[in-house]
């Protein structure tokens, strides 16, 4: 099951909107086939490790990190080929978490006469899938904020500058991060300030292919100019705003942007709402980077998941911008806690991964 994740784990810029999905092949103490999934619409994990073992699947264990489908959708069932293959066992992690189906794929095999076993390095292939399994069982994406900031906790010098706080094994590092997301988020006022590209570049490891994620820009009352870098650049770019959609459209006229008209609230776009229209196009995991102004807004309103933050070996003292703007933390049981689940070194900066305690 190791192996399988670890097939599973190449997938990892390339499957969106489907999940990272791989399968090993055991007969007789050995590998008779593998595979993994590489793009909504091509063949799942276990066709194509069926398709290496050919007449070898007959009597083997198939290990699945996710459990096998038992519904057409864009492929036919894998239920249906691993019984007319003979797999004899089927061992996968983690349990679909689509509720319409969860639990039919491995009744199905079980209905055939074949013996399955689940939960075996779930927690695993959840972490390889977080967006997909929370979209599945809440319909909104997995939300991903990442940060840079000093060692005293500042983002940004009062006048605004902020290029560069980490070095550029951390930037490097960014675009990774960027490459696994269905979306990369920020706020108009970063548009304004930056003129951002929000696009994932992996010039160091040219033989990786990358999907470009969706751009998507809050802007509540549509001061995106349509001079912005981001307009010309491949991929797609999806605004919420509070004005009207189709006047939107019809003002930019621009192919590869669309907008969603969504309530505001004191100035504010409703972010819930945000949220489960993304869910809705099947977006499983949204990066953002955004001013501690949206970022304290996301975290405040319960809808950050994980945070990534790069620490970098230097201080910009007290009049530096900080990381959120957060209202309302008045004494030690307001606190946001978190979860730190992983801290590493970067470069000459340190990266924290931690997990938002709802």
């Amino acid at each position: 099951m190791a192996h399988a994740l670890r097939l599973a784990a190449r997938g990892l810029y390339t499957t969106e909107p489907n999940p990272r999905v791989g399968c090993v092949l055991v007969k007789d103490g050995r590998v008779v086939g593998e595979g993994w999934h590489r793009y909504a619409g091509s063949p799942h994990a276990e066709i194509n490790a069926l398709a290496q073992a050919s007449a070898a699947a007959a009597g083997a264990t198939a290990y699945v990190t996710l459990e096998p489908c038992c519904h057409h959708g864009r492929t036919p069932p894998c239920t249906e080929a691993l019984i007319r293959a003979g797999v004899q066992r089927v061992v996968f992690a983690m349990r679909d978490p689509n509720p319409q189906v969860t639990g039919a794929g491995g009744g199905a095999l079980q209905a055939a006469g074949i013996e399955v076993q689940s939960g075996v390095l779930a927690d695993e292939a959840i972490r390889l899938n977080p967006g997909f399994d929370l979209r599945m069982r809440t319909g909104r994406p997995w939300v991903r904020c990442k940060l840079a900031m000093s060692l005293d906790g500042r983002t940004a010098m009062k006048s605004g500058e902020s290029q560069w706080i980490t070095g550029s094994a951390a930037r490097r590092d960014v675009h990774h991060l960027r490459a696994r997301s269905s979306a990369i988020m920020t706020g108009i006022d970063t548009v304004l300030a930056d003129d951002p590209s929000l696009t994932a570049r992996l010039e160091d490891d040219p033989d990786t292919e990358v999907r470009q994620p969706l751009r998507v820009i809050l802007d509540s009352r549509l001061r995106l100019p349509a001079t912005a870098r981001l307009l010309d650049l491949p991929g797609n770019t999806l605004v919420f705003t509070g004005a009207d959609a189709s006047a939107a459209e019809a003002r930019y006229g621009h192919a590869a942007v669309s907008f969603v008209t969504v309530p505001v609230t004191s100035g504010r776009l409703d972010l819930a709402a945000v949220f489960q229209h993304l869910g809705s196009l099947e977006v499983n995991e949204v990066h953002v980077e955004a001013g501690p102004t949206l970022s304290g807004a996301l975290l405040q309103a319960g809808l950050v998941d994980e945070l990534v933050i790069y620490m970098a070996p230097h201080l910009m003292g007290d009049a530096a911008r900080g990381l959120f703007s957060l209202s309302g933390l008045d004494s030690m049981t307001d606190r946001i806690q978190l979860a730190i689940t992983d801290m590493r070194a970067i470069g000459q900066d340190w990266r924290i991964t931690a997990t938002v305690k709802q």
